[in-house]
């Protein structure tokens, strides 16, 4: 009705209850780690009771396993919007390393660190987050398949760089655990974008659509 707010539904509310829970769970998986990170603290963290929190989630692993699950998903779908807008313009290889390092070091590879213990010794943990990984590698994929099509190079070299990347920049998140050095880390960005620059000599950006043709 006009002038008044609009009574939000059963689901929505749900919904919302949901989302606050699991993004209180990510913010004390990469505050306090995955031993901390207790339901009674994830409750508090996000504002609710323990039954409200044992109504959307049963048990601990179902929280937690929810909670990064969507984490990635929502990683996957900025990784779509990226790829979409770097086919478009034709992006470089020093974008995808730079964006690369912008999504792991910010905040994503240190949950990630803390859950990959679990994932290695809980089967059950890890069947469910091998499909949102495995789409996070699909979309990274598509990403490197277009600029190796743009440089006229095999495609089985863009992803052993893409998987290259990936390594050497989880490696570098790693140790910022114990040295903060950000002038370092830089250094090393310039070098490795130097390395893939170097597989992509002849990418050309994308063609400029003509005014007038089909969108």
């Amino acid at each position: 009705m006009t002038g008044k707010h609009r009574r939000r539904s059963q689901q929505e509310r749900t919904a919302e209850t949901s989302a606050r829970l699991m993004e209180a769970t990510i913010d004390l998986l990469y505050e306090n780690g995955i031993t901390r990170a207790t339901t009674p603290e994830i409750a508090r963290k996000a504002g609710v009771s323990r039954g409200a929190l044992t109504h959307h989630f049963p048990t601990r692993d179902s929280i937690i396993t929810s909670s990064i699950a969507r984490m990635l998903s929502l990683v996957n779908e900025d990784l779509a919007r990226f790829g979409k807008d770097f086919a478009v313009r034709g992006g470089s290889s020093d974008e995808i390393v730079d964006y690369l390092w912008d999504v792991m070091s910010n905040r994503l590879f240190y949950v990630t660190l803390e859950y990959l213990p679990e994932a290695r010794h809980n089967e059950d943990f890890k069947q469910q987050l091998v499909p949102v990984v495995r789409d996070f590698h699909a979309g990274l994929d598509l990403i490197w398949t277009e600029l190796a099509e743009r440089a006229e190079v095999s495609p089985d070299l863009a992803r052993n760089m893409m998987n290259g990347t990936m390594c050497f920049i989880r490696g570098m998140i790693a140790q910022t655990v114990l040295r903060d050095d950000p002038a370092y880390y830089e250094g090393l960005l310039t070098f490795w974008k130097q390395q893939v620059r170097q597989q992509f000599p002849t990418a050309k950006p994308a063609a400029t659509p003509k005014h007038g043709a089909a969108e």
